[in-house]
């Protein structure tokens, strides 16, 4: 898109103007508008999001069971502590919670559902983003004005997740269901279930299916690790009736992060003890030493890939009570009855879930231009992990893969909150990272994880060095990004300046 047609666009009477843009109403958006109705509360701002309502992850996913894998003191918000008793909750609670906390707070006003973000301007003339949407049914334009864009979309594609294709599908008698578009009046009472998958989703379908269905049948190709954790924390209980809620709640919250951290530092410093433990905890549930070292020790190390939560054990309770199996085997083909394996073994099946993995999706598929010229996201760089080299005022987040996702959104939200403050106190129109010379680029998710390997190269790269490497470690993180200020590697341009082309041709 050229300058002139940018300006059109701005100039667009149904325009609306914002100081900052968030893009996306799950648990990093709502908590996004939050950090800046608390920290930049002379600064306008609006929510975007495509769905006809609030929570994205918790809101898109309703099979079963659905739940998350980290505790909810560290996944909920700090300006808000979690109430409830339990440690591990279903996705319908934590969807609540967002709901709730975007109502208590007025965020809910700022809102703009059923909008899809399809494309975002950058000019350095008028130091603004021109940011295209297509809402409602019939997909009409709506166009937005914005100095700061921040998109708190995650990195799932939510219109497709990944679907092998199985040969002989089309033999099938029964069902096939996708965990991310699950059919709301699905009936499995007294079916047999097959399960393709043995990531967090298999594992979490297996026990919440097993309750009503004839048997469940868990079909991996390899296994994952495994690990439990208690549904309630004893010692947040304790915390919590002994001290103030506006104590009780940090020390939960640290004391979570560095637990977390801290297995995850012990799993990658001495994989070979973590696997001892783990092995030890399976055998511990299911009683069976064969069993386990049959269909619960992977190939690779522990946190190589994400490790499975299981709460208090509920999936190794369901293998051995009998209402559940696992099959570990590759898939040679669909049949009639339900699926035959490499070995030629036949799992019967009246519904198969296929729980194969999620297709990633930078940004929602947003295209993104500066001064006309298209901007590649995977030829850029991370800054903080938030912030992309070449790309001025514009933010994303990301959260952990080895810990809750919203401790590291706070984060960069709050990252963000200071940067906007930094621009406006000192006068400036624009702040672009720019990467120093011979640093080698690494993929920005590192995870081993089949679902991350078929898609990181759509995606920005990270260093090899602070500030551009994207570390897993929250204690660092929080650290770093308190610091006020900004870093070498960043160009700041004041209104007017004709010197950002320079900038990004010097980012690149």
């Amino acid at each position: 898109m050229t300058s002139t047609e940018s300006r059109e666009l701005s100039d667009d009477p149904d325009t609306e103007h914002v100081d900052v843009l968030v893009v996306g109403a799950g648990v990093s958006g709502i908590g996004a508008a939050r950090r800046l109705q608390q920290e930049c509360p002379s600064k306008s701002f609006a929510v975007l999001e495509r769905r006809a309502a609030l929570g994205g992850t918790w809101d898109l996913f309703r099979y079963p069971g659905v739940r998350s894998d980290s505790d909810i003191y560290t996944l909920s918000y700090p300006f808000r502590p979690w109430r409830g008793s339990r440690s591990i909750v279903d996705g319908a609670s934590i969807r609540d919670y967002i709901g709730d906390t975007a109502r208590e707070h007025g965020i809910d006003r700022h809102i703009r559902y059923s909008t899809k973000v399809v494309s975002a301007h950058w000019s350095s003339e008028q130091a603004r983003w021109t940011v295209e949407t297509r809402t409602g049914e019939h997909g009409e334009r709506r166009v937005y004005r914005c100095s700061f864009l921040y998109m708190c979309t995650g990195y799932y594609d939510y219109d497709k997740g990944h679907q092998p294709e199985f040969d002989g599908l089309d033999e099938f008698e029964g069902s096939l269901v996708h965990p991310q578009f699950w059919p709301e009046n699905l009936d499995f009472e007294g079916k047999r279930v097959a399960i393709v998958g043995s990531g967090a989703t298999a594992v979490t379908l297996v026990p919440a299916m097993a309750e009503k269905a004839a048997h469940v049948t868990m079909v991996q190709r390899s296994p994952s690790y495994i690990t439990v954790l208690p549904s309630v924390d004893g010692v947040a209980d304790k915390l919590r009736t002994y001290l103030p809620a506006r104590v009780a709640h940090p020390v939960i919250r640290a004391k979570n992060a560095v637990v977390a951290l801290g297995f995850y530092q012990f799993c990658r410093r001495f994989p070979e003890r973590a696997k001892t433990f783990l092995r030890d905890q399976a055998v511990r549930y299911l009683g069976d030493e064969s069993y386990v070292d049959t269909h619960f020790a992977p190939n690779y190390q522990p946190w190589d890939q994400r490790l499975c939560v299981i709460p208090d054990g509920d999936f190794y309770r369901t293998l051995r009570s009998g209402r559940a199996s696992v099959v570990t085997d590759t898939i040679d083909r669909f049949v009639p009855s339900g699926i035959r394996t490499s070995s030629g073994d036949v799992v019967e099946a009246d519904i198969v879930v296929s729980a194969t993995g999620l297709s990633l999706l930078p940004f929602g598929g947003l295209e993104l231009s500066v001064d006309g010229e298209p901007v590649d996201i995977s030829d850029t760089v991370v800054y903080r992990g938030v912030m992309l080299s070449g790309v001025p005022n514009f933010a994303c987040c990301v959260g952990y893969t080895n810990a809750s996702w919203t401790l590291r959104a706070d984060l960069s939200s709050r990252y963000v909150c200071r940067m906007v403050n930094y621009l406006d106190a000192r006068g400036f129109a624009a702040a672009t990272p720019r990467p120093p010379g011979g640093m080698v680029r690494k993929p920005m998710l590192d995870l081993d994880a089949n679902y991350i390997k078929r898609s990181i190269d759509r995606f920005p790269s990270q260093g090899d060095r602070s500030p551009w490497r994207v570390r897993q470690n929250y204690l660092l993180d929080k650290l770093e990004m308190s610091r006020p200020g900004p870093a070498r590697d960043m160009a700041f341009t004041r209104h007017g300046t004709s010197s950002h082309r320079r900038n990004l041709e010097g980012a690149r």
